[in-house]
């Protein structure tokens, strides 16, 4: 494959993406931007609300859309590939389907807003395979394997956990934001 195939079919799935991310907000907000989660039940019917940790909303955020994301790349062509390992990049490869040495990158990537600022994060540990391309050491392809690198960002906001509420609702309107990684080696 050239670099004008190859850059097309990353324009393709920027693009894609870009669509997708957009749908996401009306798949988990509500019309008032509430979180369409508002806890969990067990097989007893007992309704046990969410805490407002972080590493519990993110991880309830992710399984969350993983059904859209499944839908998302079905109808762009691409099979999903998880990472083998929790610590290994990406979170999620899409792999095309018609010729698999197109593959793209995706990190799911949550963090919440403190006083009206958003909160760090990292990008993940970026281990030596940015020196080593051509490695497979905590990644799940070689690097030099992937045609694009992309982080799917969900930014939410912690509500008042004073509201008075027969499910408190301990999260509140999210921002989604898609963007390209860029790693530069000096």
């Amino acid at each position: 494959m050239d670099k004008s195939q190859k850059k097309k079919y990353k324009s393709d799935f920027k693009t894609a993406l870009d669509t997708f991310a957009e749908k996401l907000r009306n798949y988990v907000s509500s019309d008032n931007g509430d979180w369409t989660v508002k806890g969990f039940i067990d097989v007893y019917k007992n309704i046990y609300t969410i805490s407002s940790d972080t590493k519990i909303v993110s991880k309830i955020l992710e399984i969350h859309i993983f059904p859209q994301i499944l839908e998302f790349a079905e109808k762009i062509g691409y099979k999903i590939v998880i990472a083998e390992k929790q610590n290994w990049y990406p979170d999620l490869t899409f792999v095309n389907k018609e010729n698999e040495k197109i593959k793209f990158a995706l990190d799911i990537k949550t963090t919440f807003r403190r006083n009206d600022k958003t909160a760090g994060f990292t990008l993940g540990s970026h281990g030596g395979y940015f020196k080593e391309r051509d490695k497979d050491k905590n990644i799940q392809f070689a690097y030099s394997q992937y045609s694009g690198h992309f982080c799917l960002g969900i930014i939410y906001t912690r509500t008042d956990l004073r509201i008075i509420s027969p499910i408190p609702r301990y999260i509140r309107y999210r921002n989604y934001w898609k963007q390209m990684k860029f790693i530069r080696l000096k």
